[in-house]
């Protein structure tokens, strides 16, 4: 079964095709930082109307690189949410039309369970069932997975999520947009013994998350140091946080496999291609005898591979809407149906 998938949640157009025999065939990204640097953040009215731009230029490209023509197509995938709903309704009203015009079936996938599953991608994935950290710009959760759809939330943030605090604190230290990745690459010459943040929440049971106090409180080293902020202040500043959170998150991690009694982890979302985290969670989990799985570096941030594979996993399963646009701005991942199959 060939299955597009059409990722427009929020700054990326993506498009891929996957098949459920010979795997991903192609896969295209359009990435909207170039258009929305100049504002400090995504604008939503603007990211929508590139989505309209890229879509078509985007599908003949995949098509053209995976040697299909659109009839070739089994099915359609497009992300139905969580995001912007604008940016939402773009994809899901290109995939819905031309799978109707090419009569084949859609899906809704949830944008969240496309990063879950993108590590299946790889060439050596995960067995269920496993612990997975989704970790992104939004979303920063804790979830047990027995099978595709078997999702049961352990923890999640209770205020900004790890990515929000990486791309907050960057603009603190005066970064330019996208902030996370430039404070992950400002904190590799910072010096990590010059400044220690707190580890919130970690010295409690429990495994949710909370971000923003450690946000503020490098809000608060900032004003505190005003013109001493120089270059390599911000690069300690930089890789104290950095470590705050990395470390934040690894001690949940342990625990949750450790209170689920599962020797597998799962990173996934854009937070996940942070090497300190890979590092200290490949490092740390060995110690207890568990394995932690991650997609590269591409499959981790927004794309349409990953909606392309969970949309198959669906559709192939017999899975499919109706006509309805469906477009969502919040989806709770444990509502979703499960497939008995993928346990």
């Amino acid at each position: 079964m060939r299955v597009l998938g059409i990722e427009t949640s929020c700054d990326e157009t993506g498009l891929a095709v996957y098949d459920t025999e010979a795997g991903l065939l192609a896969e295209a990204l359009h990435s909207q930082v170039d258009l929305h640097a100049a504002y400090g953040g995504v604008v939503p009215e603007l990211a929508s109307r590139d989505h309209i731009r890229r879509l078509l230029p985007l599908l003949e490209q995949v098509l053209r690189e995976a040697d299909i023509r659109r009839d070739q197509l089994d099915g359609v995938a497009y992300t139905a949410g969580p995001g912007l709903v604008g940016a939402l309704m773009v994809g899901a009203a290109f995939g819905r039309s031309l799978a109707w015009a090419l009569g084949i079936p859609a899906l809704g996938v949830h944008h969240m369970e496309g990063h879950l599953l993108a590590p299946m991608l790889e060439p050596d994935p995960p067995a269920y069932p496993f612990v997975a950290l989704l970790v992104s710009g939004g979303h920063t959760q804790l979830v047990d997975v027995t099978g595709i759809g078997q999702y049961r939330l352990l923890g999640e943030s209770l205020d900004d999520a790890a990515g929000e605090a990486f791309d907050k604190t960057a603009k603190l230290l005066g970064l330019p947009y996208p902030g996370g990745p430039q404070l992950a690459k400002l904190a590799e010459s910072g010096d990590p013994a010059r400044f220690t943040f707190p580890r919130p929440m970690t010295d409690r049971p429990g495994l949710d998350f909370s971000f923003s106090g450690l946000k503020t409180r490098v809000l608060v080293e900032v004003q505190r140091l005003g013109d001493e902020l120089d270059a390599t202040t911000r690069a300690d500043i930089a890789r104290a946080f950095e470590e705050a959170v990395v470390e934040t998150l690894v001690i949940k991690c342990e625990r949750a496999l450790t209170e689920s009694t599962r020797e597998r982890l799962v990173i996934a979302g854009g937070v996940s291609a942070n090497r300190r985290l890979r590092a200290e969670l490949e490092t740390r989990l060995a110690r207890i005898g568990a394995t932690v799985f991650y997609a590269r570096p591409a499959l981790c941030t927004d794309n349409g591979a990953m909606i392309a594979y969970a949309g198959a996993c669906r559709l192939a399963a017999g899975q499919h809407a109706d006509l309805t646009v469906e477009a969502r701005a919040r989806w709770p991942l444990d509502s979703l149906s499960a497939l008995e199959s993928s346990a």
